[in-house]
C-alpha cells in the first residue's frame, strides 16, 4: 500500500484580483493550523461574504494564525515576480527538504517551469483548483485565499 508523502513544507501561492501573496507553513504547525481554521470555506461558496469576511478576519486575529507562518507576504500583482524570487529562494535554501506547492490557477505553467529550473524532484507543484475539498491541503490553501479576499475588500474602502 502506498503511503502519502508527508511534506516538510506546504506553500501556497494565490492571488485575487491586484492583489498576490503566499504563505509557508512548517509541517508541525499543520495539526494545530487546521484546528483553528476548521470554519475556513471558499470566499466565493459565501452566501453574505461581507459579514463571513468580518468572521473570518476576526478568527485571524483572535487565533493569531498569521504566527503559524514561516513565512507570509501580499504584494500588489504587478509585484508578483518578488513573490516567485522569495519562493524560488526558499526552495534553494531547503535544499534536503520535500515541499508542497499549491499555486492559482493561471500562475501555474509560469510558476512550475521556474521551479522546474531550480528543482523538478522533491518538490510537488500542484493547481488550486485539483485540491480535493476537505484535505488539509484544501483547507490550509483557504487561509491565504481568505486573508487575501480580507486585504482586497480593506483596500478598496481607502
Amino acid at each position: 500500500m502506498g503511503r502519502k508523502k508527508e511534506f516538510d513544507y506546504y506553500i501556497f501561492i494565490d492571488y485575487s484580483e491586484n492583489l498576490i501573496g503566499y504563505n509557508i507553513i512548517e509541517k508541525e504547525k499543520v495539526s494545530e493550523l487546521l484546528l483553528k481554521t476548521s470554519r475556513f470555506r471558499h470566499y466565493k461558496t459565501a452566501k453574505k461574504r461581507d459579514i463571513y469576511l468580518k468572521h473570518i478576519n476576526k478568527t485571524i486575529k483572535r487565533e493569531k494564525i498569521e504566527s503559524y507562518f514561516l513565512k507570509f507576504k501580499i504584494k500588489e500583482m504587478r509585484d508578483n515576480l518578488e513573490i516567485y524570487s522569495d519562493v524560488i529562494d526558499f526552495i534553494k535554501k531547503h535544499e534536503n527538504c520535500i515541499i508542497f506547492i499549491s499555486v492559482d490557477d493561471k500562475q501555474y505553467n509560469k510558476f512550475k517551469k521556474l521551479v522546474d529550473i531550480v528543482d523538478g524532484k522533491r518538490t510537488k507543484i500542484i493547481k488550486e483548483g485539483t485540491l480535493k475539498k476537505g484535505t488539509p491541503e484544501y483547507q490550509m490553501n483557504l487561509i491565504i485565499d481568505n486573508i487575501l479576499n480580507i486585504r482586497r475588500k480593506q483596500h478598496k474602502k481607502r
